[in-house]
Parts: C-alpha cells; sequence; structure tokens
C-alpha cells in the first residue's frame, strides 16, 4: 500500500495475525466495555476493521474523539476471541501500540447516523452528501456507475467507435427543452447556451467522415425533476454510425447492453438479442403506453363495441373503451377501489372495474351496467371466476393512457402476473413524425425533427398533394425501454437537404428558417453528407436500473433536489455587481 496505510480496512485475515500494520479511517464506532476496553469499529473506502483499546492513555485519546474523525492506528494483529461472520474482517483484530488523529470531528452530533442515512430527510442527506456518501450502501451506487461506464466504454470501443467529446459552450438550439444560457463576455447582449444533447455535432462528425463516435456525453436541460430524471445535467451514451441503418443501431446495442446488465444488474437475467420490436400504434393499443414494462403480462383490449349502447355514461358513442383482465385476483373492494382512486391521481381520469365472480356472475364496479351481455363480454375476453376486469374510457388517447397506468398498477398488486427480477428490453419503432399540436391546433413535429421521414421526399410530397393524411407519416425514429423506463430515443437521421426543407415546410418553417436554426448542419449536409444513425441511452436512468432504485438522484454523487438546487453548495446564488456589470446584464426584479 502507499499513503500512510500497510493495509486498507478490508483486507487483513488470519494469515496476518502477529504481523504489525497501520491502517487509516473513519472512526465509524466506539463500544465501551469497561474503564480502559472499549471496541473501535474503523471505516475506510474498502470496509471495516476493529480495533481493540487496552490502554488507560489511548482510552483517554478515544474519549477525546467524535465519531466519524479520522485516525490512523499501528499495531499487532491478532485473533478475535469472538468473531463476527458478517464481517470480511471479523475473524481478526488490532491491538494498537500508536493511535493518531489525522482529522477532527469538531461535532458531537451528525445530521444523521451514517449507516442509516437512506432514512434520513433527502433534505438533509443532499446538503451532507459527503456525509451521505460515507455509508457503504450510498457508495455502492456509485462504485456501481463507475463500473458500468468502464463497462461501456470497453464495450463501444471494442466495437469500433472513437470516443470524442464536444463542445460545452455552443449555440442554442431549438430541441426541446429549455437551454441554460451563459452570457459571453466578449461579446455584451449575446449568449452560448450549453447543449442539451450533442446532436448537431455528431452528426457533423457524421459529415467530417468520422464511421463510429461515441461519448459518454454531459447533457444540460432547464426542466421539472421525476424520479427519473434528473434536473439540470445528466449524462448519455452518445452513439453515431455513418452508412447506417436502423438495424445496424439494434444491432450494437443487441451486443453491448445485455451482458452489462446480466453483469452489473440487481438481476442477473436480461433480454437476448433481438430484443422485441413493437410498433407505436400497437404499443398504446396493447400496453397503453410507448414505454410498456413487458415483464408484465397483462393485455389491454379493447371493448368498446360490445359496451356500446349501455347506459352508462362513459361508454357513450364516441368515446373508446378499454380492457384490462386480470385473473386470479382476490383483491378486496377496499383495495380495487384504492387502487382506482391511485390511478386516477397518475393518469388525471377515472377508471372503472367488474368482476366475474365464483358463481359465474358479473359482479361489482360497472357490473350492473353490463348484466344483459354478460356472456359476449365472458367469452370476447375469455372470463373465468375469479377474474377483475379493469375498465378505461373516453377519448382514444386517454383511454390509452389510463389503461396503460392501470396496467402497471395491477401487474405490481397482483401476485403471479409480473416477473419482477429480470430486465426486459424492447424496442418502439415507427413513431408518428407529426401531430396537431394542442395550443396551436396546427401540425408540428411530434418528436425530433431532424429524424428521416419513412418514405423519404415521396411521403412528404403525397402529404403536401393531400393524397395522404399528414398524421399517418411515420418517422424512422426508435426509443429504447428497458422494464418501462425509457432509456433512449434515437432516429436514422434526416440528412439530405431537400426532404429536410420540405419536411420543415409541412410545419410552416421555410428554407430560410432551417438555414437560420441549423446553419451548420444545413451547409454541412450541402457538402455531400452520409445516411446515419444513432441512439443515447441515458447513462443515469441505466445504472437507476441496474441498481434496483426507484430515484435517480441515488446513482448521482452530488445530485441537484427537485428544485434544481444544489443545496450542499448554494448553487444557483448570487453573484457580485461586478460580475454582472462585467456580462452587461441587470437583474430585473420579479413581480410578486
Amino acid at each position: 500500500m502507499t499513503q500512510s496505510r500497510t493495509h486498507t480496512c478490508n483486507e487483513l485475515r488470519m494469515e496476518h495475525v502477529g504481523q504489525k500494520v497501520k491502517i487509516s479511517g473513519w472512526m465509524e464506532n466506539v463500544r465501551e466495555v469497561g474503564s480502559n476496553f472499549a471496541f473501535i469499529v474503523v471505516r475506510d473506502f474498502y470496509g471495516t476493521t476493529q480495533v481493540v483499546i487496552e490502554d488507560e492513555e489511548q482510552m483517554r485519546l478515544v474519549k477525546s474523539v467524535n465519531k466519524e474523525s479520522t485516525i490512523s492506528v499501528e499495531g499487532t494483529v491478532r485473533e478475535r476471541a469472538s468473531k463476527n461472520p458478517k464481517q470480511a474482517t471479523g475473524d481478526i483484530e488490532i491491538v494498537p501500540e500508536k493511535i493518531e488523529v489525522l482529522g477532527k470531528c469538531r461535532y458531537n452530533e451528525l445530521p444523521f447516523e451514517i449507516n442509516r442515512s437512506r432514512d434520513a430527510d433527502e433534505t438533509q442527506r443532499l446538503k451532507y452528501r459527503y456525509l451521505d456518501l460515507r455509508n457503504p450502501a450510498v457508495k455502492q451506487n456509485i462504485i456501481l456507475r463507475c463500473n458500468v461506464v468502464a463497462a461501456l466504454r470497453q464495450a463501444m470501443t471494442e466495437q469500433g467507435f472513437l470516443e470524442i467529446t464536444t463542445p460545452i459552450l455552443t449555440a442554442s438550439s431549438p430541441e426541446g427543452a429549455r437551454d441554460y444560457l451563459v452570457p459571453a463576455r466578449k461579446h455584451p447582449g449575446k449568449f452560448y447556451a450549453l447543449p442539451q444533447a450533442p446532436q448537431q455535432f455528431k452528426q457533423l462528425l457524421m459529415t467530417s467522415g468520422f464511421d463510429r463516435y461515441f461519448q459518454i456525453a454531459p447533457c444540460f436541460r432547464d426542466e421539472d425533476a421525476r424520479g427519473d430524471r434528473s434536473p439540470g445535467e445528466f449524462y448519455q451514451l452518445d452513439m453515431e454510425m455513418a452508412f447506417a441503418t436502423q438495424d445496424d443501431v439494434f444491432a450494437v446495442l443487441e451486443e453491448v447492453l445485455p451482458p452489462i446488465f446480466a453483469k452489473y444488474g440487481k438481476y442477473n437475467i436480461a433480454s437476448s438479442a433481438p430484443f422485441m420490436r413493437i410498433p407505436y400504434l400497437e404499443a398504446m393499443e396493447k400496453y397503453g403506453s410507448d414505454k410498456p414494462d413487458l415483464r408484465i403480462d397483462l393485455i389491454v383490449q379493447d371493448i368498446t363495441a360490445l359496451v356500446q349502447g349501455t347506459e352508462f355514461g362513459p361508454f357513450a358513442e364516441g368515446n373508446t373503451v378499454k380492457a384490462i383482465v386480470v385473473s386470479d385476483c382476490d383483491m378486496t373492494r377496499k383495495n380495487i377501489d384504492k387502487l382506482c382512486a391511485d390511478v386516477e391521481v397518475q393518469a388525471g381520469a377515472k377508471p372503472y372495474w367488474f368482476k366475474l365472480d365464483e358463481k359465474g356472475e358479473l359482479a361489482g364496479g360497472v357490473a350492473k351496467f353490463l348484466a344483459d351481455r354478460k356472456d359476449s363480454i365472458v367469452e370476447a375476453l375469455g372470463l373465468k371466476p375469479g377474474c377483475l376486469v379493469g375498465v378505461t374510457a373516453g377519448k382514444k388517447e386517454v383511454a390509452q393512457k389510463v389503461a396503460g397506468v392501470m396496467r402497471k398498477m395491477l401487474g405490481n398488486a397482483v401476485p403471479g402476473h409480473m416477473d419482477k427480477e429480470r430486465y426486459e428490453f424492447c424496442w418502439i419503432v415507427d413513431f408518428p413524425m407529426y401531430e396537431m399540436g394542442e395550443e396551436s391546433g396546427e401540425l408540428e413535429f411530434c418528436h425530433n425533427p431532424f429524424s428521416m421521414p419513412s418514405g423519404g421526399m415521396e411521403v412528404l410530397l403525397k402529404a403536401e398533394r393531400g393524397e395522404i393524411d399528414p398524421l399517418s407519416i411515420t418517422a424512422d425514429q426508435y426509443d429504447l425501454v428497458c422494464n418501462g423506463v425509457e432509456l433512449s430515443s434515437g432516429a436514422v437521421r434526416n440528412h439530405d437537404p431537400e426532404i429536410m426543407i420540405k419536411a420543415f415546410e409541412m410545419v410552416r418553417l421555410g428554407e430560410e428558417d432551417v438555414k437560420a436554426k441549423f446553419p451548420a448542419m444545413y451547409n454541412a449536409f450541402c457538402y455531400g453528407a452520409p445516411p446515419h444513425a444513432g441512439i443515447a441511452p441515458g447513462v443515469d436512468r441505466m445504472v437507476m436500473l441496474l441498481a434496483g432504485e426507484d430515484s435517480i438522484r441515488e446513482v448521482i454523487p452530488f445530485p441537484m433536489n427537485k428544485n434544481a438546487q444544489d443545496i450542499m453548495m448554494d448553487a444557483p446564488s448570487v453573484v457580485e455587481q461586478k460580475q454582472l456589470d462585467e456580462l452587461h446584464i441587470a437583474i430585473v426584479p420579479v413581480e410578486e
């Protein structure tokens, strides 16, 4: 060992008995047995070792030091009389000859107990993150992250990709989220933007003649937090391939990801290639979501025709009605009603239900409205006694969304319908190119405007001539989903300037708009660009899944809180007027 240690706190074993050693670490715990006798647990990055105090002078030193102070211990290893099989070093202990305080903890009370920091209030954990990270369970997630990133780098390099870093200070670009802007001191009134993603740069690399690019890329978006999304910044495995198709991108990730998930994941079973491919419209019909959790065996069925003509208002003509059949369900009415209330909170619309009881009769929920068509419903849905049927109704998009939420909750709540201990990947393909804007009421890009429309120029011209509905155009775009979490979006890129202009004309933007918004990329494509495609799985989400965590903040070393604040560093913070003057910035008071 280097530094001031001969061994780490996880290294000593029976074969070291009798040896003179020196360890260093944090004084995790002190257990006094008598006036001159105590046990100390010393912890470092690697583990813990017990130290036995049998000396009056050493006892005075130990009593004068608070827990979590850093100390070094020099002494002799001996066999423990009372061994601890739960501790890696539990067969031995150190009898010290010298104890030195290296860094004194000046507080008698800690914000939380280190080994139970995950039970503490999140605000306290984030404020004292350096203490939280001392908890081996918390630290393990960061170690996992390091190992996964190293494995991703190795796998991508073995696939022939070059790791190339792209700029952090760049131009603002309309890519779907708010930019973080950086004032340019030498150019008053102008701003850099932190990249939402290296999208344009990686496409420019393809036009530059690089064949396969990747990087573990930092991305910056001013958006709200949620369980699987950190505000401010995140990292992604960004990749792009020249002369590539959708199948080429799929082949790379289907070879790279499963071994990493199987090796580092909480579960050691991961989908093997090829992953299931599900068209977007089919995913919405069968699973009520474009992020389906395939570990759940429940399928959404359409029963609109079966229930039309009933007296139940939500089943009225014009509405879509969806059903989810759950076999062998013994949930009580109270629990079913509670689940439906939870679905309504999450999905924003109310679901319904009924059961086929042990006598073969429809019972509970909306059963009374369906009694006159019991036989056709039982036959169509294949119902058997004990089946619960979750029902959603409304406009098609609403019925699908609520069904998707209900499917997920039922899969978690009813035993036998979810195989939790595995990683199930799938590709969602054939996304719509366009949609009608909720606010504008006009045609807008549905997702990535850089995607190639399926069918290229021909399909755009047909839409322009009115031969097809623009909403029927799909894009060569795809999402990678694992266990109901969207890991990534990607696409075959629109590398042809003429097709790009025509695609933007569909949303009322002309050639000059394209040149103004994406000047470098448009001009580069005019010099001959190869067909290219790419994707960018989120590293944070990936590690979250591998660690089995529900919150992405558990796998980020220094995360922000839900309000995009770093309360440990007090960021964002007020800056001096001198700094604002240099940047030609004036603060306008916010009106109450």
